[in-house]
């Protein structure tokens, strides 16, 4: 665990592991993704305070954008993978995949026991994972979003999307 400037020990915050029903037929998706977040100030260039999230209306007050240290990086695309369960559930679809999420408060830190959470669950929690997304990307402009296809040590190719 991390140690503070006088050398106390800090607790590392949990990992939240989180599935839904299963269906026996679809496959297993996990997706990971963290909450914390860099330093910031508002000398920093920020209009509004980094740290409460703001809704500034953008173009014809249909578009809604929010400011706020992680909105991107990486609490939004958090919540955007639970407002897809949502509109499923809403809308009463079945899911085509079987949800996990592991969302976690140290990446920004390297990811701190995570290692070690991921070989405890091995025949555990992802013992039936087929597939991760790894959500921790940021869009490249307001027009461009980044489509993560590879990571270290995983297998990569290429995918052109229009």
């Amino acid at each position: 665990s991390p140690q503070l400037p006088d050398g106390q020990d800090l607790p590392l915050p949990p990992v939240i592991l989180g599935e839904l029903k299963k269906d026996a037929h679809n496959p297993t998706v996990c997706f990971y993704g963290h909450v914390d977040v860099q330093p910031a100030k508002k000398e920093d260039g920020w209009k509004t305070d980094p740290y409460t999230l703001t809704e500034i209306n953008g173009l014809y007050l249909v578009i809604r954008n929010l400011y706020g240290r992680g909105a991107t990086d990486n609490k939004g695309p958090v919540l955007a993978w639970i407002n897809a369960v949502e509109t499923f559930k809403t809308l009463k679809l079945a899911m085509p995949v079987n949800f996990k999420f592991v969302i976690e408060g140290m990446e920004e830190a390297g990811s701190l026991g995570l290692e070690k959470l991921l070989e405890e669950e091995n025949q555990g929690f992802f013992s039936d994972v087929d597939y991760i997304v790894i959500s921790d990307n940021l869009w490249l402009s307001n027009k461009k979003p980044a489509l993560t296809y590879g990571s270290r040590g995983d297998a990569c190719f290429f995918v052109e999307v229009k």
